[in-house]
């Protein structure tokens, strides 16, 4: 696996992805993070500067629990995965748009 996390979406096998987000409607992804990315971020969740609202789920009846919206500008490794990920995805959206 390439070591830096643009490399590991770069070399994501798009053809197949965006094959199988035309004929199912989404597509697997392999883990693009290790363990240590993972926490990373994790952790982030309860630091309470990184988010722009927090979102009370029970009060809307969504259910129990909590969701929160990462303000500007996003921890590193969302952006990169923000800034690998959407050209692709983009492509798909962007002929799903012309049916």
């Amino acid at each position: 696996m390439p070591d830096r996390l643009a490399e590991r979406v770069a070399v994501l096998d798009w053809n197949s992805l965006h094959q199988s987000l035309d004929e199912y409607g989404y597509a697997k992804l392999p883990a693009l993070l290790n363990k240590t990315e993972c926490k990373e971020i994790i952790d982030t969740y309860e630091v309470p500067d990184l988010f722009r609202s927090t979102i009370d789920m029970s009060r809307y009846r969504f259910g129990i629990g909590e969701y929160k919206y990462y303000g500007a500008p996003l921890p590193s490794l969302l952006q990169q995965l923000r800034e690998g990920l959407y050209p692709e995805l983009a492509i798909t959206a962007n002929r799903w748009r012309l049916l």
